[in-house]
């Protein structure tokens, strides 16, 4: 069973990791490999003493996390952004990214009309779990058309 909770500053190692092997199973090839350090952690540590980032937990185990907030890109305190979502590898296809992302939507339906979230471009594992969470393909890309947007209106 996943369970959900507030995510802290205390979590930053475990979500710097569950963030460095989610990306390098999950881009593989497609993104440079991304390495656990120091830094990492602690800009982790940092992300999440903000608030707007929770953790699923099965069995008292951390296996993935989610945060939002106003979008970045556009700059618009109106709009939702979904940040990030993550899942450690050996819970994916466990139902653990649906309860995340099914949190991060109830949170953004709370707080903005709409939201946005950026994927690369070559990425249809990702693309296919957003169109199946609700997220439409948006005209918006970015970095030469490597990343691309989807949006959710709630309202």
């Amino acid at each position: 069973m996943v369970t959900l909770r507030p995510a802290t500053a205390d979590d930053g190692p475990t979500v710097a990791r569950i963030y460095v092997d989610s990306w390098n199973d999950g881009f593989q090839t497609l993104m440079p490999t991304a390495v656990l350090d120091a830094g990492r952690i602690a800009r982790w540590s940092e992300t999440l003493a903000g608030g707007n980032w929770w953790v699923a937990e099965v069995d008292g185990v951390t296996a993935g996390f989610v945060g939002i907030g106003p979008s970045r890109d556009p700059i618009d305190p109106d709009l939702g952004e979904l940040d990030t979502i993550a899942v450690d590898p050996p819970y994916w296809r466990h139902g653990v990214g649906t309860a995340l992302m099914q949190k991060a939507l109830d949170e953004l339906a709370a707080q903005y009309d709409e939201a946005i979230l950026w994927t690369l471009a070559n990425y249809p594992q990702g693309q296919t779990f957003y169109t199946k969470t609700g997220w439409t393909q948006a005209p918006e890309s970015r970095d030469n058309g490597h990343q691309v947007s989807y949006r959710r209106r709630f309202r």
